[in-house]
């Protein structure tokens, strides 16, 4: 009968040599690492980002002080990471005892890894040797001494060799392993919560300016099969009037766009005299300004200002910003009816005379109207997280494009 050996925890072994002190002190130099680390501001933006994402979704009228609070603690994060970036060049010191460090952290975990593989496959004494010497590199860790630490990695290398020389090869599988079990995880977090997009044109101008990157929530109407274009079921709600959605364009399917909802399955969209109707009920509209200066790219991808006129519009609950051309035809001019067919939605982008929507199927003047169907929506636009757009920071080295730091954290209305 087979005796079952147990595998080694090597951090219980590892344990059992420290002393109160070394354990206090190895904890505070484990939050100072932490807290040091060039993750550590990204990591608190990340943090912070998700509640705010909830606030704004849930509550819009929150939006109002809650982005100025985000823009200054993402603007202290970014400092606080050139910071410790210029510290780092700077300091030879930090430099190196950060690399022997994690030298010394992968070590660790490349042991652990071999006990709990190979349970009575190693020497007998091994355990002990690895944690004897672990707890040397520990020591001069705590004491900063950048010599003696590397001296004492050194040794916990040799050592390693020494021991599980034949079996250091297979970790090798632990890190692609490792490296496709991130990819998958990515992977999910793309395909059902969260993905960015960039915005590539001035159709949804002034609502989403060129070179927006936003992100979109994917679980908000359910989960959709990639290819397939198909969505089992949802979770949160169908699509919204008023939603800004991205979608794979049904027309032409290696395209994705992103418009506004207007129209709901069943629903009889018609747009009189620049107003939009649903079921024949005229949506409220306000005119704010007759002379609103957007800046849009042209054709040979240059910036330039366009004249528009300047609307506010609500569609249900959702008040947004919507443009027209100063040159667009008056009277009386119908566009429709459209009668959005079962389990489609009606879109159309917020600069009414620049977009190929469900008015023109995508493609331009005409063309028959297009839906798009449930199957072909990514997601609900939540909020700007970056802008590489006209002006901004170092606008003037490239062409008058710049990091738009106004923009950031701008929820999508």
């Amino acid at each position: 009968m087979t005796a079952v050996t147990t595998p080694v925890k090597l951090g219980e072994v590892l344990s059992a040599r420290r002393t109160p002190e070394q354990l206090r002190a190895r904890r505070l130099l484990m939050w100072r690492q932490l807290l040091t680390s060039l993750w550590a501001p990204l990591t608190l933006v990340g943090l912070f980002f998700i509640p705010y994402l909830f606030l704004i979704e849930n509550i819009p009228s929150s939006a109002s002080w809650a982005k100025p609070a985000m823009q200054y603690f993402g603007a202290a994060m970014f400092f606080s990471w050139a910071g410790l970036l210029t510290w780092r060049l700077v300091s030879k010191r930090e430099g190196a005892l950060r690399k022997f460090r994690h030298e010394a952290r992968e070590l660790f975990l490349e042991a652990e890894r071999v006990f709990a593989r190979l349970p009575g496959k190693l020497p007998p004494n091994a355990a002990e040797r690895i944690a004897e010497q672990a707890v040397r590199v520990e020591d001069a860790s705590l004491a900063a001494d950048v010599p003696q630490l590397e001296k004492e990695v050194r040794a916990l290398d040799k050592l390693h060799e020494e021991l599980f020389a034949a079996h250091r090869k297979q970790s090798t599988w632990d890190t692609v392993s490792g490296f496709a079990k991130a990819l998958v995880i990515a992977l999910l977090i793309r395909t059902i919560f969260i993905e960015p997009y960039r915005i590539p044109s001035g159709s949804m101008l002034p609502t989403l300016e060129i070179g927006d990157q936003v992100f979109v929530n994917k679980f908000i109407y359910g989960v959709r099969i990639p290819f397939m274009n198909v969505v089992p079921f949802q979770f949160v709600r169908p699509p919204a009037r008023g939603d800004v959605i991205v979608f794979n364009n049904p027309i032409e399917t290696d395209k994705d766009f992103i418009k506004r909802v207007v129209g709901l399955p069943g629903e009889r969209i018609e747009v009189i005299n620049e107003v939009i109707h649903v079921n024949g009920v005229p949506q409220q509209r306000t005119l704010v300004s007759d002379d609103f200066i957007v800046r849009n790219l042209s054709f040979k991808n240059e910036w330039e200002d366009d004249s528009t006129v300047l609307y506010q519009e609500r569609l249900d609950e959702v008040v947004h910003a919507a443009l027209q051309s100063p040159h667009h035809p008056h009277g009386h001019i119908t566009e429709g009816p459209f009668i959005v067919p079962e389990d489609h939605v009606f879109v159309m982008g917020d600069n009414r005379d620049n977009s190929s929507d469900s008015r023109v199927g995508f493609v331009g003047q005409g063309h028959p109207p297009a839906y798009v169907p449930y199957g072909h929506i990514k997601g609900k636009a939540m909020v700007v997280w970056l802008s590489l757009g006209y002006g901004g920071l170092l606008s003037s080295l490239f062409d008058g494009t710049g990091l738009r730091l106004d923009r950031f954290f701008e929820p999508v209305r």
